[in-house]
């Protein structure tokens, strides 16, 4: 099965894609970046075709997307949130299944602790694709575990399906 896991936001959208069977391989990783000064709306549309584009490029099964979390900073819900929906738009035009994990259920695939540090998830991400370094920038490593917990929890419950 191929996973295309999204850490979502409007400035950075990082994903992670990855073949999941007996073993785990990362077929790729990065971020999709929009420059600050654009408007919102042309920071959504830049974010609606590359995720296109990846759909297109790379084929997933299923999109496994992390759920909003309470922020500190209130002021940038809203445009994350409007940029989750551009996402979740996406994946729905181009036929894949979406599936969305809360940050405590991507903590608890990755680690057993759904309170683990920032630090251990990214471990995790490290070990449990045997590869050598971190991915970097963390957007990536976050996308990336998002894809992992999806693989580590049975999709044919369609628990968190949209």
């Amino acid at each position: 099965m191929r996973v295309l896991g999204i850490d979502p936001g409007y400035g950075i959208v990082g994903f992670g894609i990855i073949d999941s069977k007996i073993e785990i391989d990362v077929i790729d990783y990065g971020v999709i970046s929009t420059p600050k000064e654009l408007s919102l709306p042309e920071r959504l549309e830049i974010i609606y075709s590359s995720l296109c584009s990846l759909i297109k490029s790379y084929k997933p099964d299923v999109v496994a997307v992390e759920e909003l979390f309470y922020f500190r900073n209130q002021t940038t819900i809203i445009p994350v949130a409007e940029a989750r929906g551009v996402i979740l738009l996406a994946c729905k035009k181009n036929q894949v299944q979406i599936f969305e994990y809360t940050p405590l259920q991507i903590k608890q695939a990755l680690t057993g602790n759904g309170r683990a540090e920032k630090s251990q998830i990214q471990f995790m991400v490290k070990t449990i694709l045997g590869i050598n370094k971190i991915p970097k920038p963390d957007d990536a490593a976050d996308a990336l575990a998002v894809a992992i917990c999806h693989s580590q929890i049975n999709p044919m419950l369609n628990v968190n399906k949209i």
